[in-house]
């Protein structure tokens, strides 16, 4: 059994600014807790240190800088980068960590911090609980001669967007295709359209205007609702729509279908089992979130399809133990381990236009194999005594039951708690839309007059 973190999520750790553990003072302590762990693992540690667009960005930065070089490590300031863009440089530098200020898809009030260890990785769970550990210890600052120092890395961008040029295929081209590239108003707002611009597309750029608090505000992947329209009044091909880090991909096509990532997974995947082989390709990874109709399509393909729990990082973690290349969620966080050591929002839609380009046909009759089956959400509000016994109740678990035999092969249940809300979240998947809202809403009234 893992043990609890105290900070740590499944992305880092994550708050609203200038409320526990969003706060100078803390980050400062996180910079020095951190940096000690580096320095017992490093004869002359250094950390590259990147943020998105947030105001809260300057002064996080300020204190982190501060807390690592009070510990002895040397700091890299890249300024605003991508959370795939800091993985890859502090591989490529050999650096002995990179940190990432930023809460990705979250409104700028928010902000976080988390962590790569030197080959572009997320930290594994036993090195946050030492830092976190550490942060419980006295704070000691390094002797004078000792303390680290700090520069910036002026060609961040450009060593970037030449990395995120190197995964499309040398031989192919984005020449005739016209895209809507929307950065969020956040990290990737003076990469990502160049990427694709260098590649030979024609570029309408859209949220690459930051301010500090205009990050993924009704722009993104959360809200593709404004690159789908301006797709359809430009007259573009496609529409590419990133989330404030730079991480999560959705996509749009000039009939304003929206494409979500198991969508743009199997396309990668689909891609990958023709220029590969069934074989070493091997299978893909999932969440307990992603669509039926993605495990069906990947299962035709002749592949393997697992499920891992809701997170990138649970993804990582099950590619790793497979030994496979492809995974992903359904928000839009896919991961490509022949391509890059993390999720990258602008590297995957590179892999999709791949596939399409040289497939010589439009996204949607690429996958048209690929059928999402409805999913229908309810939400139950319970007290903390429900709470503690809805998994055991015999009423509810007799109407999972019942439920789920109904659904037979052509459906599924997925009941789970939130993690930071007193919520029970029912989702029921099936072939028809309508069989999954009344499934799903008579669970929801089982389960709430438990």
């Amino acid at each position: 059994m893992k043990t609890p973190r105290k900070y740590f999520g499944t992305d880092g750790i994550r708050g609203r600014v200038g409320q526990s553990p969003i706060t100078p003072d803390f980050v400062l302590r996180l910079g020095m807790a951190a940096g000690r762990i580096l320095a017992t693992r490093f004869e002359e540690p250094s950390v590259l240190i990147g943020k998105d667009t947030r105001v809260s960005g300057y002064m996080l930065e300020a204190a982190l800088e501060a807390g690592f070089s009070s510990a002895g490590v040397n700091v890299v300031l890249a300024g605003p980068m991508p959370t795939p863009a800091i993985a890859y440089l502090t591989k490529t530098l050999r650096l002995s960590a990179g940190v990432v200020i930023s809460a990705s898809h979250n409104p700028f009030e928010d902000n976080g911090i988390k962590f790569f260890d030197g080959v572009g990785e997320k930290l594994p769970d036993a090195v946050e609980l030492e830092i976190e550990a550490a942060l419980e210890g006295p704070m000691v600052c390094a002797d004078g001669q000792m303390l680290g120092k700090a520069r910036r890395l002026d060609d961040a961008a450009g060593r970037y967007i030449e990395f995120c040029k190197s995964t499309f295929p040398l031989r192919l081209s984005l020449r005739g295709l016209r895209l809507v590239v929307d950065a969020a108003h956040g990290a990737a707002y003076h990469v990502a359209a160049d990427v694709f611009h260098e590649l030979g597309a024609e570029v309408i750029p859209m949220g690459h205007q930051p301010d500090g608090f205009n990050i993924n505000k009704m722009v993104g992947a959360t809200h593709p609702e404004a690159m789908t329209e301006m797709v359809r009044s430009h007259g573009a091909d496609y529409g590419i729509a990133l989330d404030g880090d730079g991480d999560r991909i959705v996509m749009a096509d000039a009939q304003g279908r929206v494409f979500n990532g198991d969508e743009l997974l199997f396309a990668i995947v689909k891609q990958r089992v023709k220029q590969m082989g069934v074989t070493n390709v091997g299978g893909v990874v999932g969440t307990l979130m992603s669509n039926l109709s993605l495990e069906r399509a990947v299962e035709d393909l002749g592949l393997e399809f697992r499920r891992a729990k809701v997170g990138d990082r649970y993804v990582l973690e099950m590619l790793k133990e497979t030994g496979w290349l492809f995974g992903g969620e359904s928000s839009g966080h896919l991961l490509c381990l022949d391509r890059h050591t993390t999720g990258d929002g602008i590297v995957s839609a590179l892999q999709v236009l791949a596939a399409v380009v040289q497939a010589g046909q439009p996204l949607a009759q690429y996958i048209q194999g690929l059928r999402l089956c409805p999913q229908v959400l309810v939400n139950v509000s319970l007290d903390a005594d429900r709470m503690a016994r809805w998994q055991k109740d015999e009423q509810f678990l007799a109407a999972q039951r019942q439920a789920q035999a109904k659904l037979g092969k052509n459906g599924r249940l997925l009941i789970r708690a939130s993690g930071t809300e007193p919520l029970v979240r029912v989702m029921v998947e099936a072939d028809e839309a309508g069989q999954a809202d009344e499934l799903a809403k008579a669970l929801a009234l089982t389960l709430s007059s438990i």
